[in-house]
């Protein structure tokens, strides 16, 4: 069985909880590949991290050392499994979904060609807000007409020359509205 599947309120919805925050900052990782592309999060990032609302890492951690990091950061964690993920295939679910401060998160690992993904992951997570993905290593942000957004933090440790930097993401919740925002990291 696998740990953290299905549905979680990790910040209660203000409109459920009148005492729940209206506004969050979720960091968003993907693809950090340990070991193989280093041993640790670097400093920045885990700053990055440790004040955030909830983390969320769209897969390819790769070892069960690095999952133990991430969630010692401090705040709560939401990991779905890639597909370099095998030594945690046990205990990570291939997709979750999770609401904090009014907003519904879809996360998944490969979100497949880019032809026609934003209508896939919509198709996969309907009654979703914003669906995070990696696989790819290459940061993307894409918004319907509605609202609806797909992203992609790209990777913190394993750009790999598609994209000049490294980097992370986060989403800004302010009164039931997600903005994306990418994070260059110093090299």
């Amino acid at each position: 069985m696998r740990e953290d599947q299905g549905t979680v309120d990790l910040v209660p919805d203000p409109a459920d909880d009148p005492q729940a925050p209206a506004d969050a900052r979720i960091a968003l990782l993907s693809d950090t590949h340990f070991p193989q592309r280093g041993r640790r999060l670097s400093a920045e990032v885990r700053a990055h991290l440790a004040d955030a609302t909830a983390i969320v890492h769209a897969g390819d951690l790769c070892d069960l050392e690095a999952l133990e990091e991430l969630r010692a950061v401090g705040p709560p964690v939401h990991v779905v499994l890639g597909n370099n993920d095998d030594e945690l295939e046990a205990r990570l679910p291939e997709q979750e979904s999770v609401t904090i401060a009014g907003v519904r998160i879809g996360i998944v690992h490969d979100a497949g060609p880019r032809n026609g993904r934003l209508a896939r992951l919509r198709r996969r997570f309907p009654d979703h807000d914003v669906v995070v993905f990696g696989h790819s290593h290459i940061p993307l942000h894409e918004q319907d007409d509605d609202g609806f957004q797909i992203v992609n933090p790209g990777s913190a440790t394993d750009h790999r020359g598609r994209w000049p930097v490294h980097t992370v993401g986060e989403l800004r919740v302010r009164d039931g509205a997600a903005t994306f925002a990418l994070i260059d990291l110093p090299t």
